[in-house]
């Protein structure tokens, strides 16, 4: 019997990527923000730290947008919390995808402490058009002098 109750202290350690909608402003990301947290604390879980890593480029468009604003959110949780916030997600407007992944088992809640969240500046700037190249001159070399005696052939 206390077997039982020392292993229902434990929890997993979870980690949740998902993408918003690269038009949102930074009040809605909040918000989205605090509602998954508020979905852990609700279930039982222990947030440890959300982390928004800005808008970024996409390999290919998601719900029809280039871009989107990254999330990462890392807590402790029972198996079925994370179908909850899974199953929250999905119904999100805000929300294109997300991806939920297990670190670690048997975590004690005590031993892993709650960290301020970050918040990192994206890698897309949106002033740049889209698919272009990432330098101004791609004739140039990588010190932005030419090679004007190369000859063809």
């Amino acid at each position: 019997m206390a077997e039982a109750s020392k292993s229902a202290s434990f929890l997993r350690e979870y980690e949740t990527v998902f993408l918003v909608k690269p038009d949102l402003t930074d009040d809605t990301v909040e918000k989205v923000k605090e509602k998954v947290r508020g979905i852990v604390g609700r279930e039982g879980g222990k947030f440890l730290r959300f982390t928004i890593w800005g808008k970024k480029k996409t390999m290919y468009p998601v719900a029809k947008q280039p871009r989107a604003i990254y999330l990462h959110a890392h807590y402790l949780g029972k198996p079925s919390m994370v179908a909850e916030v899974e199953r929250n997600l999905r119904n999100f407007d805000e929300v294109s995808r997300y991806m939920s992944k297990r670190l670690a088992e048997h975590i004690d809640p005590e031993s892993r402490q709650a960290q301020e969240d970050l918040k990192l500046a994206g890698d897309v700037d949106d002033n740049k058009p889209f698919g272009g190249a990432e330098r101004e001159d791609f004739n140039a070399d990588v010190d932005g002098s030419y090679d004007d005696d190369i000859t063809p052939g």
